[in-house]
C-alpha cells in the first residue's frame, strides 16, 4: 500500500489523476502553478512519472483542483 499522503489518503488512491492526465508534462503543470511546481522534475518529466515522488505542495493543488472539478479545464487551457 501507498505511504499516506494528505489528509491521510493513500496515493495510491490518487491513481485516477495519473489515469486521466498522466501524459501530461510537468512544464505544463508549472504553466498553472508556477515555477516551483514538482520542482525536482524536468519539465519533460510525464505527470504519471512523477506523481509517486511528488513533493506534498504540488500533489495538494493537483488533488484540490481534481476533485474541484477545474484540472481539465485548467491543463487544456494551458497546453
Amino acid at each position: 500500500m501507498g505511504q499516506p499522503g494528505l489528509d491521510n489518503r493513500h496515493r495510491d488512491k490518487d491513481g485516477e489523476i495519473s489515469r486521466k492526465h498522466g501524459n501530461t508534462l510537468i512544464g505544463t503543470l508549472r504553466k498553472i502553478y508556477g515555477y516551483g511546481f514538482a520542482a525536482r522534475f524536468p519539465a519533460t518529466t510525464k505527470l504519471s512519472d512523477a506523481l509517486a515522488d511528488m513533493d506534498d505542495r504540488s500533489l495538494h493543488q493537483l488533488v484540490h483542483d481534481h476533485q474541484g472539478g477545474h484540472l481539465a479545464h485548467k491543463i487544456s487551457a494551458n497546453e
